[in-house]
């Protein structure tokens, strides 16, 4: 028996539009971390980004469950001395709600640049619309 490895050109990468409107955060960012990687495919390689494009469209309608809207901290540091800025996630969802899903997803992938090449494949709008109708996406129902 010989362990099947993909190679590049065998890997189909299909688009998928996700619409977060009323879908709970972490779960519906483990899916579309689990899309990402193609983990669903039968061909998964954990050292090749097989997985397909994600567009999620409606981000600012997402839900949390608990206290989470006020407690969720997000932190950066501005490199400077008493420089680390926190945000909670009421206040991002207000200023950046595609950044929202963005980190909940970054950080169920790898942190390295297989991970990176991965998040280029998520596409996040605010809103119903995208500009993605030319790649003819599917509608990917994600359990909520």
């Amino acid at each position: 028996m010989k362990t099947f490895s993909p190679k590049p050109e065998d890997i189909n990468r299909e688009w998928f539009v996700v619409d977060a409107e009323d879908k709970i955060l972490g779960r519906l960012a483990t899916q579309i971390a689990h899309r990402l990687r193609g983990k669903h495919k039968p061909e998964f390689a954990p050292h090749m980004d097989n997985g397909d494009f994600i567009v999620v469209v409606n981000c600012e309608k997402i839900k949390v469950t608990g206290k989470k809207m006020s407690d969720k901290k997000y932190y950066r540091y501005t490199g400077y001395m008493g420089g680390l800025r926190e945000t909670s996630l009421s206040d991002m969802l207000a200023k950046k709600p595609e950044e929202v899903i963005r980190k909940a997803v970054q950080g169920m992938l790898p942190k390295n640049r297989l991970g990176a090449a991965m998040l280029k494949k998520l596409k996040i709008y605010v809103g119903p619309e995208h500009p993605h109708v030319a790649q003819n996406p599917q509608t990917l129902e994600i359990q909520a």
